[in-house]
This record gives C-alpha cells, sequence and structure tokens, in this order.
C-alpha cells in the first residue's frame, strides 16, 4: 500500500511549473466517478493570501460538468521518469466516455482533506478546493492568441477542440504530498 509524505508545495514550485507544458493530470470526483485529464495550461502562487493552483478547463469538457458538482480537484505531477502514455490518453478519451483511470493503469491514492483521490504514478500531489472560478471572456484576448488558441473551426465536443473559451479555476491548495511505495 503507497504512504504519503507531506510537503510544502512551495518547495516544490519550480518542479510544478516546469511540468506544467509537458503535461501534468487534473483529477476530480462526482458522483462516485473519478476522472482526470491532462493538462498544460496551469500556475501556481499565491492569491488572496492563500496558495492557489490555477487551471484552465475548456467550457465543453466532462471535467468542467465534475467541478460543477464537487468544486475539489488533486493536481497530479511527475517527479522523475514516468509513462508517458499516461499524459496521452488522460488528454485524447473523454471522462463521459472512457473510464481513463483503468485505461491508463493508474493507482489512486485516498487525499487528506479533499475527496478526490491522488495518483500513484504522479506522484506530487497538491490537494485544492475550489474558491473561485471564470469562464474567459475571449474578446479581452490580442487577435494572435484568440486565432492561435480559439480559432472556431474544431467543434467543442471534439478531442482537440478550441471554439469554446477556457473557466479559469482557482484552487486553494490545502494540502500537498508525495505518494511513496
Amino acid at each position: 500500500m503507497a504512504g504519503k509524505r507531506k510537503v510544502e508545495w512551495e518547495d516544490y514550485a519550480s518542479e510544478i511549473v516546469r511540468a506544467i507544458p509537458k503535461g501534468v493530470l487534473f483529477t476530480t470526483k462526482a458522483a462516485g466517478k473519478v476522472n482526470t485529464m491532462t493538462i498544460g495550461w496551469g500556475t501556481v502562487g499565491t492569491n488572496w493570501s492563500v496558495p492557489v493552483f490555477c487551471a484552465y478547463i475548456r467550457t465543453g469538457r466532462f471535467t468542467a460538468q465534475m467541478l460543477d458538482r464537487n468544486p475539489e480537484f488533486t493536481v497530479n505531477v511527475p517527479l522523475t521518469g514516468f509513462d508517458r502514455k499516461i499524459v496521452g490518453i488522460c488528454g485524447s478519451c473523454h471522462g463521459s466516455e472512457v473510464d481513463k483511470i483503468e485505461k491508463a493503469g493508474l493507482t489512486l491514492v485516498d487525499s487528506d482533506e479533499v475527496s478526490v483521490p491522488g495518483i500513484k504514478e504522479l506522484p506530487l500531489t497538491l490537494e485544492c478546493k475550489v474558491i473561485y472560478r471564470q469562464a474567459q471572456d475571449l474578446s479581452l484576448y490580442p487577435e494572435g492568441i484568440a486565432k492561435k488558441f480559439y480559432p472556431q473551426d474544431v467543434d467543442s465536443s471534439a478531442t482537440g477542440s478550441n471554439r469554446d473559451p477556457h473557466i479559469m479555476v482557482f484552487g486553494q491548495i490545502v494540502g500537498a504530498y508525495i505518494i511513496e511505495d
């Protein structure tokens, strides 16, 4: 059975920031179902005098629906080499259609402060409770960013969609640990 070693998230901030563009997992749980998705956009820091992780979730994603039901999540970050197929599976399959946990062979580990588990294969885990969320206004983006990331030519239901905006989700970091064997 996996154990957990509590850590200070700040001690791992640089590892988290370096891992995000390569893909980390954003995990949700609602109505007894656990879902995870690969994210490549996010930030970690301090807002409103509390530690936060800010993620960007497209409005049409199953993850957005899960957060509506349960405003808690974990961020799961690799620390050393891991099977890159995990981020491929979790970034290309729809959680409403596929059990990504099973398909990717992931091991769930109960969290301490939130109802959403961590993932052993990506052992650095941030436990977060949503404290703010807002749909982004595409008209406020500079033209180059809007054209590149929101060109309106891929339907929102498709993998790789770009038509729908993101919801900025700020989660207060309420716990951090590393899952160990």
